[in-house]
């Protein structure tokens, strides 16, 4: 796709992976929109697109896991912005811990910004790239949907959720012409761990498979507008998650051994 004064709206789009992503787009030219709770962080984001595409950009708070937010981001894109041409969905969070110490309110909230916020945020974008007949929407799911691994319980339960509903999506949305595409990144080398894994010791482990943000970003934005299934990195992890379907008993041992990290 030439994405020159294309729409592309990013969740999660005020550090990290999300931020990488707005970045690539706009210097394809994109009229690139970044949504997060940090509002002063996704006002500086905007401000580098600007510089970066020579065009309008904008910045809308969006906590994804109120539906009243949600609404109100919405109803301001619609509004200001017009209708969406792509759409990456990339607002998520994990944490690391023993089932038996996990709080019941955690897992809720968890299930509401990776799972439901996201749900309720393609929803309307999707009926209006259906009434177009174009579009793209990337759901940034990940390894851990494909190949869970001791401690990510809850986080895994989301990213399997996630995996799900875009593997119905793409079906439903194929024959109006609007591409559903899934992204399964391992571990990158973000501000995510900070939450998932303050210690820190679970990325020290990992070595050179520990994924670089800006990279995955231009993979992904490469895609644009292509007819993707998925996008899985590192291609260690997505043979190993293929192993995983195919060799089951084997690909226990490799997820409670090899990539038993946390």
């Amino acid at each position: 796709m030439d994405l020159t004064n294309k729409v592309v709206v990013v969740t999660g789009g005020s550090a990290g992976l999300g931020e990488q992503i707005c970045y690539q787009a706009a210097k394809r030219g994109a009229i690139v929109v970044t949504c997060a709770r940090r509002i002063q962080l996704i006002g500086q984001v905007k401000e580098k697109c600007m510089e970066l595409s020579g065009k309008e950009a904008y910045a809308f708070q969006l906590d994804i896991s109120d539906p009243d937010s949600v609404d109100s981001v919405l109803g301001k894109i619609a509004e200001e912005v017009g209708s969406v041409d792509v759409l990456v969905n990339n607002a998520g969070y994990g944490l690391f811990q023993d089932f038996f110490e996990f709080d019941y309110e955690a897992a809720r909230k968890m299930f509401e910004v990776n799972v439901l916020g996201m749900i309720y945020f393609t929803q309307q974008i999707a009926l209006d790239m259906v009434s177009r007949k174009k579009g793209h929407i990337f759901n940034v799911a990940s390894m851990a949907g494909k190949m869970a691994t001791a401690k990510s319980t809850i986080y895994s339960a989301t990213k399997f959720a996630v995996l799900g509903f875009s593997n119905a999506l793409r079906l439903e949305l194929k024959p109006a012409g609007v591409y559903v595409t899934t992204i399964n990144p391992g571990p990158i080398d973000t501000e995510f761990f900070d939450k998932a894994d303050p210690s820190g010791s679970y990325l020290a482990s990992l070595g050179n498979i520990v994924l670089e943000p800006e990279k995955l970003a231009k993979a992904i934005v490469k895609r644009m507008g292509e007819p993707t299934r998925e996008i899985n990195r590192p291609r260690v992890m997505e043979a190993a998650s293929r192993m995983y379907i195919l060799f089951p008993h084997i690909g226990d041992w490799l997820a409670g051994s090899i990539f038993n990290k946390k």
